[in-house]
């Protein structure tokens, strides 16, 4: 049976985190041949690296994100999904106000929860000097997002 839904983006800030893992978490649960086709996009994507915390994490799950080419939210991207699942409430704004759609939430997919994803320095507003509970935190939103992707699988087959 071909999954009614096929094409899945998912938005964060700066596309080298939330959104990321959230991408090549589903590339990897979804395993090859499950026609769907994932992307990442973030909302001001600045040119940044992604961090060797995240991709450690990632390659120790079995997902290779040293490909990954950080993109900036477009009208096109929004247009070529068919779910579009934003990570943050910003996310969510951001979309609306810019493209006049709205959007779930990664958790609204997955468990029904109107709960954001929450960045590290929205987690922590002290990552800075609390390196220790920002290392943590970032473990556990990679851990969180790749142990909820069985979750969201569930709910999209039935959209």
């Amino acid at each position: 049976m071909r999954n009614h839904v096929t094409s899945i983006l998912f938005v964060c800030t700066g596309n080298v985190f939330r959104s990321l893992v959230a991408e090549h978490a589903l590339r990897a649960r979804a395993g090859t041949g499950s026609g769907y086709l994932v992307g990442s996009a973030g909302i001001e994507a600045r040119p940044q690296p992604v961090h060797p915390l995240v991709r450690g994490r990632l390659l120790e799950k079995g997902a290779d994100p040293s490909r990954h080419v950080q993109r900036k939210l477009t009208e096109d991207l929004l247009t070529g999904a068919r779910l579009v699942v934003a990570m943050g409430r910003d996310h969510q704004e951001f979309i609306r106000r810019h493209f006049g759609r709205e959007v779930p939430l990664f958790n609204q997919i997955c468990y029904e929860r109107d709960e954001p994803v929450l960045d590290v320095e929205e987690a922590i507003p002290d990552w800075e000097q609390n390196q220790e509970a920002a290392k943590a935190y970032t473990l556990w939103v990679i851990d969180y997002i790749w142990e909820a992707i069985p979750a969201l699988l569930a709910r999209v087959n039935r959209i």
